[in-house]
Formats: C-alpha cells, sequence, structure tokens
C-alpha cells in the first residue's frame, strides 16, 4: 500500500533526471508539485490545472491574490 503512494513521487524524480536542462527540470519539478498537491488535496489534477490557468492570469491583471488559487483553497464543482 505504501508502496504505491510512494510510486508517482520515485517516476516524477526520474522523469525529472531526463530534462535537458535545469530549467527544463525545475519545470518538470514545479509542475509535478503542483499536479500532486492537488491530488493530496481531493481535486482532479486535470481539472485543477484548467482552473488555475483559465483563472492566472486574471488573478494577476487585477492584482489578486494568487495564494486564493491554492489547492487547499479551491473548490471545484
Amino acid at each position: 500500500m505504501a508502496e504505491n503512494h510512494v510510486r508517482p513521487i520515485a517516476i516524477g524524480r526520474k522523469n525529472c533526471l531526463l530534462a535537458t536542462s535545469n530549467k527544463g527540470a525545475t519545470a518538470l519539478c514545479n509542475w509535478y508539485s503542483v499536479i500532486e498537491t492537488a491530488k493530496a488535496n481531493g481535486l482532479d489534477p486535470y481539472a485543477y490545472l484548467c482552473h488555475i490557468l483559465t483563472l492566472l492570469p486574471i488573478y494577476q491583471h487585477e492584482g489578486k491574490y494568487i495564494e486564493d488559487l491554492l489547492p487547499w483553497n479551491v473548490e471545484l464543482k
């Protein structure tokens, strides 16, 4: 049971090793972190990414707090 929980972390770590640059590895790790945090908060990762990628430009343009888009602050329908 615990092995199944750790497996995605090991796969993500291996994927970062295949990045061709430091910036690429950092980007992979950041996206992996966002997806796994969404899962940990009971959100569908795809729906969460669609939600934040739609609202993020609006939040930035209007000067709203981006922290409101963190997984523990979001309720998806």
